[in-house]
């Protein structure tokens, strides 16, 4: 994937942005964004060893001049650090989150994580002077409560964190509330918005890999043996990238949430049936799914993303193909 670029100057009128878990599948995707759109980017990582590691992945995606980005190691789980990584900035896009691989036996491993990171960062951003936070967080926090049978999901439906739901899902939804609430009750002036991705596919910058990515891999060569009764919303990683500028830029985004989705649902057999049809070299180890019933499918609502924000998402079937096409670029190189 290659991105055209003009690197010779940057545009001096761009704000300093920051941006949280710069090594991972998002991130990475959101600091090429912003680069190619000519702001200057401060991230952070967990630790400088990886530093390399993400200028080698931004380079595969074209990004040649890379002194407008700098680093800051910090951890979601510690204050250290982060007065400075937002000091300057007049963005922070909080894109860092772990992705379990599996779900833990005690939830709190992930519930406390995304609650109190989230919190550090805010209070960070705003004792730091920080405009506008947008927070990474995710179709979880909305999905996992209403009956999806004759329901449109839309930006005002909350998951019920006391509801019986995974780990993962409930501390997205923690996180996502505990937000909005520190900005409310503090009295802040800074102001905040939320981005919530269905999941996320698309091409991996490099080796900036993801767990969405692990499914498709899954589905290739055959672990995955039969269609699950459930559907679920798909989004290309590069909508999502231009979904956090657009949101961070737009004077009206102040305060709201936007679902991040591309038009319909699929499921399992679908995307088996999809690399089949347009992939069918790649797809000799897809095991024999069966379709579910079309009544299962959960409707998601992308309109407010495409009215307020202008934002025009690719299809699913082309973020889907472009995982496989990544995935089969991989093993070539």
């Amino acid at each position: 994937m290659k991105f055209a670029l003009n690197n010779n100057h940057m545009d001096t009128n761009k704000k300093l942005v920051l941006v949280t878990g710069g090594s991972g599948f998002l991130g990475t995707h959101t600091i090429a964004e912003l680069l190619k759109n000519g702001y200057p980017v401060k991230t952070t990582i967990r630790s400088l060893n990886r530093k390399e590691e993400v200028l080698a992945n931004l380079r595969t995606a074209g990004i040649t001049d890379l002194q407008n980005l700098s680093f800051v190691e910090a951890d979601l789980t510690a204050d250290t650090n982060w007065a400075d990584a937002v000091a300057g900035c007049t963005y922070v896009l909080h894109v860092a989150s772990p992705f379990p691989a599996k779900q833990p036996k005690d939830e709190n491993e992930l519930i406390i994580p995304a609650r109190d990171g989230v919190l550090r960062i805010l209070k960070a951003a705003n004792n730091g002077g920080v405009k506008r936070v947008v927070m990474t967080s995710s179709f979880a926090a909305i999905g996992y409560s209403t009956d999806p049978k004759n329901h449109i999901f839309t930006e005002s439906d909350w998951t019920d964190e006391n509801a019986p739901i995974e780990p993962y899902i409930k501390s997205k939804t923690i996180a996502e509330k505990a937000a909005w609430k520190y900005i409310k009750d503090s009295g802040t002036t800074m102001e905040f918005s939320v981005v919530n991705p269905v999941g996320i596919f698309g091409p991996a910058i490099g080796s900036a890999y993801s767990a969405s990515i692990d499914l498709i891999v899954n589905i290739m060569n055959g672990t995955v043996k039969e269609n699950r009764a459930f559907s679920f919303g798909v989004v290309d990683v590069r909508d999502v990238a231009e979904m956090h500028l657009l949101v961070m830029e737009s004077p009206i985004a102040n305060a709201e949430r936007f679902i991040a989705t591309a038009d319909g649902v699929m499921t399992f057999f679908d995307i088996a049936s999809l690399i089949k049809r347009e992939r069918s070299a790649l797809a000799s180890d897809i095991a024999d799914l069966k379709a579910g019933n079309p009544a299962d499918k959960i409707t998601i609502s992308n309109r407010k993303a495409k009215d307020m924000l202008g934002w025009h998402p690719r299809t699913k079937e082309e973020a889907i193909l472009a995982s496989v096409d990544y995935l089969e670029d991989q093993k070539q190189n």
